[in-house]
């Protein structure tokens, strides 16, 4: 079986360092905060080229932490790419917000920036731009245009190492970042981060995360309990060091997947002009709607190929966010691609003959 990613792999690379780490926490008792959550927060920063890092306890709690410390409350709105985890969508719901949704790019499946800015009403307090797959959307775009009062808030779950102009996520304006055991730099459970350049907004989210306050019993803000562990931060510390090389292994893996399919029947990933890409998928697109799609990953199963969809439903056509302003066909563009999408396996131990194997699967699933 070739996994569509292997975490496996991953641990055997940093198991010695994550067990003395482990012993080192186990040995003070420090297990929320505390020094080696502090030792990340600057090293992932430093890493980011962000002036600013907190860290919390999932990615969805970033993203919602991010939204409030950039003023978003009930009542507004905030618009969000249609194609993308749920998780962007949710904390905008759980603040009481709106979700307004924007149709994408269909060569890169980012959000299209001209649509999103479209999008935007009198009522809006931020947009959400998701750096997908692995790649940067055009946040800076985003701002440049934006009025004042409209914050960009973006999503970093997908991303990180990854550049647009030389800049990453969370150097310019604040970014939410998730690190779920399978992104690139993942942990061994849920934990997340926000970044920001911003002192005070950083402030803010570390206060809003640690039950409002700073203090203990010292409560100025009404906030929630999101903080990072010390063991998860022993595990993302024991990663980092390892991450730029693991985007380097990934950056491979996706230039041989480009070699392997090349003139085979499906549309190769395209990457935005001025992005460095660190592949946290490889997603093709298979022409002929979901029935052909689904056949084919079928027939990957089969044949032992972890493949998989990222994602089968753009968010209106989801029952947690069916809107009688979006019924089926309000953004064509994303209900296409979810269709026609398949991610394939992908992560930085992939082997020369797993690919060639993949890409073997693949030709003959697309042939029958």
């Amino acid at each position: 079986m070739i996994p569509l990613v292997d975490l496996q792999a991953a641990h055997a690379e940093v198991a010695e360092e994550v067990d003395a780490g482990f012993k080192r926490v186990l040995a003070t008792t420090g297990f929320v905060g505390g020094p080696e959550v502090a030792a990340f927060e600057r090293e992932f920063a430093e890493f980011s080229g962000a002036a600013h890092v907190v860290g919390v306890a999932n990615g969805t709690d970033a993203v919602e932490l991010a939204l409030r410390a950039a003023g978003v409350g009930p009542g507004d709105e905030v618009v969000v790419p249609a194609n993308t985890f749920v998780g962007t969508a949710e904390p905008v719901a759980r603040i009481g917000a709106r979700v307004v949704l924007a149709d994408i790019d269909p060569a890169t499946y980012l959000v299209d920036v001209d649509k999103m800015l479209a999008a935007v009403t009198p009522r809006t307090k931020a947009v959400v731009p998701v750096h997908l797959y692995g790649q940067m959307a055009d946040a800076a775009k985003l701002r440049s245009l934006l009025p004042e009062e409209v914050k960009v808030v973006e999503d970093a779950a997908q991303a990180q190492g990854a550049l647009r102009h030389g800049r990453a996520a969370g150097a310019d304006g604040i970014a939410a970042t998730s690190f779920y055991p399978g992104k690139n730099l993942g942990a061994y459970g849920d934990a997340g981060a926000v970044l920001t350049p911003d002192q005070d907004q950083a402030i803010t989210v570390r206060t809003l995360g640690s039950h409002g306050g700073l203090q203990k019993y010292v409560h100025d803000l009404v906030g929630v309990n999101s903080r990072l562990d010390a063991l998860q931060a022993v595990v993302l510390r024991a990663k980092l060091a390892r991450l730029g090389t693991w985007n380097r292994q990934r950056r491979e893996a996706a230039a041989r997947y480009h070699e392997l399919l090349a003139g085979v029947d499906v549309v190769l990933p395209a990457t935005l002009e001025g992005n460095e890409h660190v592949w946290h998928l490889y997603v093709v697109r298979i022409p002929g709607g979901p029935s052909r799609r689904d056949a084919v990953l079928a027939k990957l199963h089969e044949a032992g190929v972890g493949a998989g969809i990222h994602y089968p439903y753009p968010l209106h056509l989801t029952p947690a966010f069916a809107d009688e302003k979006y019924p089926a066909g309000s953004f064509p563009l994303a209900e296409r691609a979810a269709g026609e999408i398949l991610s394939l396996p992908l992560y930085p131990q992939i082997t020369v003959d797993q690919q060639e194997q993949t890409a073997a699967a693949l030709k003959v699933a697309l042939s029958s």
